[in-house]
């Protein structure tokens, strides 16, 4: 009932749909050269052989899709086309989807402009990330026929509550899945227990993400730049983590003669803003998108412009994840582990818990209460280089051990993947 009210809805609303999304279009938040692709409309031929289609909402499923995307794309003649919403996915994904890989726009979430692309991309499999259940998006490519694999599936306790209260509405959507891989033995079984049919669980593909790319002239550039300052770095902030970061360099920049501080904001457009707040502060600010020297006076390297994260891991030896103290929910701790950087976080990992708390259990992260806490675990692996390098290779070898999973789930996705050979076969 609440289905078929919902796709009724959408069909007639859409011009207002339309009209929130030019309001959007007019605010920054989706990209004018390719709009179209929001209402279906593809911007790319559909290539000949077999297309899977990966959904991944924003950033981080995209990232997470990544190493199954390497692993699928061209295999067989079949092509890749992943999809995501945000104009920041789809220029992380520009840059690096695997050769021959596709990327689209997803269409908003309305009847006619789902079916619109659909008709165009016609995909043989369809592979969805963490917890995208867009209605018209799945029973339309139920019913055509696409089979439907959930894969990295999350359903927070907050979400889980939530559905319970509509368990048709959930289940149906569920039923869509042929198989719903859980990110975590948790969701795992909030799948099961909201209705989907064939459950599993693998391992979190966010373990078997690629290591960051490292443009190795700008590693040397910097390298050199910096030379032997003590640093750390602060990275995907959020409002609130920039001061404590500011402060924390005022407390220990005496101790440390020297000390940089690399702050990676979450969102590189608040730059201005957070040079603006260290400044009031009283340090030495400079900003990478507008050029500045890192000078042996400046205090704090604001490095806000976009796919430079691999560098920066590289070149400091102490890393605090951000989204963790003020914010919430956390960031990717293996990001950094990978580089062999000594890993700090907040108590807000939320988005990353079982990660957080088996990296933490291994020796392979450390988590910081408060401000004063991230000053005095700073200090401690500041003061012991030996201390920080034994910190990172803990955490290097705990990411190294995570790499089987993309082979466990490739494992499981088999039987599909031998049944889009078969059909061809067939044809």
């Amino acid at each position: 009932m609440l289905l078929g009210f919902y796709r009724l809805l959408t069909v007639l609303c859409e011009p207002l749909i339309a009209a929130y999304l030019r309001l959007r279009l007019r605010r920054g938040k989706e990209d004018g050269a390719r709009f179209g692709e929001r209402q279906g409309r593809a911007s790319l031929p559909r290539p000949q052989g077999r297309v899977i289609w990966m959904h991944a909402a924003s950033v981080g499923e995209a990232i997470s899709f990544l190493p199954l995307a390497e692993r699928l794309q061209g295999q067989n003649e079949t092509t890749v086309l992943l999809t995501s919403g945000t104009v920041t996915s789809a220029a992380l994904m520009a840059r690096r989807l695997p050769k021959g890989a596709m990327h689209q726009f997803v269409p908003v979430d309305c009847l006619v402009w789902v079916r619109r692309f659909l008709d165009h991309w016609r995909p043989d499999l369809a592979l969805w990330a963490e917890s995208e259940f867009w209605p018209n998006l799945l029973l339309e490519a139920q019913m055509r026929g696409v089979p439907l694999i959930l894969v990295n599936g999350r359903v927070s306790a907050r979400s889980f509550r939530r559905w319970r209260y509509f368990p048709g509405t959930i289940g149906r959507l569920l039923s869509a899945f042929s198989l719903c891989l859980g990110q975590t033995p948790e969701d795992t079984e909030r799948l099961r227990r909201l209705g989907a049919v064939t459950v599993d669980y693998c391992g979190n593909l966010k373990y078997a993400a690629q290591t960051l790319p490292v443009d190795e002239a700008e590693d040397a550039r910097l390298s050199g730049v910096i030379g032997g300052r003590p640093r750390w770095l602060a990275a995907s902030t959020h409002a609130g983590e920039e001061l404590l970061a500011g402060e924390t360099h005022r407390a220990l920049q005496d101790r440390h003669p020297g000390l940089l501080t690399i702050i990676v904001p979450r969102h590189p457009a608040r730059g201005a803003d957070i040079a603006g707040q260290l400044t009031g502060m009283g340090l030495c600010v400079a900003r990478r998108s507008a050029g500045d020297p890192v000078t042996g006076d400046v205090d704090i390297l604001i490095a806000d412009t976009m796919g430079e994260m691999g560098l920066f891991y590289k070149v400091t030896p102490i890393v605090f994840m951000g989204k963790s103290l003020a914010g919430q929910g956390g960031q990717n701790p293996l990001e950094p582990a990978r580089f062999g950087a000594a890993v700090l976080f907040g108590p807000h990992m939320d988005n990353f818990a079982v990660m957080a708390q088996a990296m933490l259990a291994a020796g392979a992260a450390a988590e910081v209460a408060d401000g004063a806490a991230l000053t005095r675990a700073v200090d401690e692996r500041l003061s012991d280089p030996g201390r920080a390098q034994h910190d990172g290779m803990l955490a290097r070898r705990f990411a190294l051990k995570q790499a089987s999973v993309l082979d466990s789930v490739m494992n499981r996705l088999q039987p599909w993947l031998a049944g889009l050979e078969a059909n061809d076969e067939g044809a």
